[in-house]
């Protein structure tokens, strides 16, 4: 356990943005999820805004450094890519 008092608030600095990132990261994968269930669904005019918002969600979680810049990038084309494929089949 740490004594100083600088790495104490480095512990709890580290906690919150633990919870933070936990929350952030969350949301991009349950942004991916949907992003499935609208491809696979039915109505496929709700895929390219259900799109649009994930990598939207993706991009942000980069900016906020939750994820490295070209992870995001990756996963953006990644998903295009596979959406897009998708589409073209169904």
């Amino acid at each position: 356990m740490a004594t100083h008092e600088s790495a104490l608030k480095r512990n709890r600095q580290n906690q919150k943005r633990k919870l933070r990132n936990k929350v952030i990261r969350s949301k991009m994968k349950t942004s991916v999820k949907s992003l499935f269930a609208a491809a696979e669904g039915t109505d496929k005019s709700a895929v390219p805004g259900a799109l649009r918002e994930t990598i939207a969600t993706l991009a942000k979680t980069a900016s906020r450094g939750v994820i490295h810049k070209k992870t995001a990038s990756r996963k953006i084309s990644r998903l295009t890519k596979r959406v897009n494929t998708m589409l073209k089949a169904g």
